[in-house]
């Protein structure tokens, strides 16, 4: 089965950017499209960005659309989200995972935590 590791998060001011990679394990993204989403303390996960299989689509939430940018590598089987201009309120813990039907087991994540 197919497992997913996100990294790249950390710390980071208002309008900076990060760029956070998941990676996958056991097998390929294969012909799965991708997403991104976070979840905060006492809150849903929410649904960031998506990557069609063929890299050719994406899909944003308004929050982060025109900011944040997802890339599919499947060379390297990664997936990538490049999030610019950032905001305090894009702190959370980011996961990646198919998308819209999530069918793998969810990772760790990575934190960003963005300061104003």
């Amino acid at each position: 089965q197919v497992q997913v590791a996100e990294s790249g998060g950390g710390l980071g001011q208002s309008g900076g950017s990060l760029r956070l990679s998941c990676a996958a394990s056991g097998g390929t993204f294969g012909h799965f499209r991708m997403g991104w989403y976070r979840q905060t303390p006492g809150k849903e996960r929410e649904f960031v960005a998506a990557v069609s299989w063929t890299g050719e689509t994406t899909f944003y939430a308004d929050s982060v659309e025109g900011r944040f940018t997802i890339h599919r590598d499947d060379a390297k089987n990664t997936v990538n989200l490049q999030m610019n201009s950032l905001k305090p309120e894009d702190t959370a813990v980011y996961y990646c995972n198919t998308y819209p039907t999530i069918l793998m087991d969810w990772g760790q994540g990575t934190q960003v935590t963005i300061s104003s």
